[in-house]
């Protein structure tokens, strides 16, 4: 009898303390994605940010200069951290940054033309079409497209109550932010099919080199000599480590142990803190239905995601992140 009480004794305890450490597991776990959470919100916050002190430079230069300075200063700061091997690319990883630095060009150069007309939560909304539909098309699923009717009808609420308060709307800023809608979900495809190849960091640096080349015969007739004015050099600066070296820092370092679930859920949020950002940094406010449109999207953009039972499994590529905003 007694032998049998010790027995059911030991097996209790052993069961308190094998409860005791899932509990401890889970709370560390816990704690374990906490920091890299925060890491992937402060780049979302951190790039939307940078488009806003983008927009600031259109008061001394022209969106062509604007996108072209930022380039340039991000390419210039990215080559230096990162150094890339580039005579070490073979010629399938050489076409493959070409590419992205192409989509990476005509994504920026786009964005920041549509930003010149439309306030910043207004045109990160369209644009956040681009992966939203990209995602869609690639999973083939009825609720999908539920998803994407959902992001296209914020999208014409958007059109109804207009880009500001008075209800304008620039159709032109519109077309400009479809077209960094489609650069946006090619730049995903395009990071997507280098990054089992090259290292995100060298594919990055590259594209970035590429976009500025790209975009320095625009850039330089549209802002002559007003890209060496110090106000548009330190402006060009701040979006350039806003928009790009801060968030990819912050990025990288919390994909290495966050789940990608919860990366995509969280850069769902970006229409949502551009119009904040929009606010704070341009003083541009939306009318009620505009915000009501924004938040839409973003329920679309995070409902593609917890329905997506592939996401946590699949690395979101080297494109994942636009970072034109």
């Amino acid at each position: 009898m007694f032998p049998s009480s010790t027995s059911g004794s030991r097996n209790r305890r052993a069961r308190r303390q094998a409860v005791g450490d899932t509990a401890l597991v889970s709370s560390r776990g816990t704690r374990a994605q906490a920091v890299p959470t925060l890491q992937v919100l402060g780049g979302v916050v951190s790039v939307q940010f940078g488009a806003g002190f983008a927009g600031r430079l259109f008061e001394h230069v022209a969106p062509g200069g604007a996108v072209f300075l930022r380039l340039s200063i991000a390419a210039l700061i990215l080559v230096v951290l990162v150094r890339p091997r580039v005579r070490a690319w073979n010629t399938r990883q050489r076409r493959g940054v070409v590419a992205l630095g192409i989509a990476l060009a005509v994504m920026n150069g786009a964005f920041y033309e549509a930003l010149a007309r439309l306030p910043l939560g207004t045109a990160v909304t369209i644009e956040f079409l681009g992966p939203l539909v990209l995602a869609a098309s690639l999973a083939r699923r009825w609720w999908d497209g539920v998803w994407v009717l959902a992001a296209l009808g914020g999208v014409s609420l958007l059109g109804v109550y207009g880009d500001h308060a008075d209800g304008a709307w620039d159709w032109v800023g519109v077309a400009c932010a479809l077209v960094a809608a489609a650069a946006w979900a090619g730049y995903i495809v395009a990071g997507s099919n280098i990054a089992a190849t090259l290292p995100s960091s060298d594919g990055l640096a590259g594209a970035s080199v590429v976009a500025a080349v790209l975009t320095a015969p625009f850039g330089l007739a549209a802002g002559g000599d007003d890209l060496l004015d110090p106000t548009v050099l330190a402006l060009g600066a701040l979006a350039a480590l806003l928009s790009s070296v801060i968030p990819y820092s912050l990025e990288l370092r919390a994909l290495r142990v966050l789940h990608k679930k919860v990366f995509a859920v969280l850069i769902a949020l970006d229409p949502a803190v551009a119009a904040l950002a929009g606010a704070v940094v341009l003083g541009q406010t939306l009318a009620a239905g505009a915000l009501v449109a924004i938040a839409l999207v973003v329920c679309a953009g995070v409902g593609s995601v917890l329905t997506d039972r592939g996401a946590s499994a699949r690395p979101p590529g080297d494109g994942g992140r636009a970072d034109g905003g």
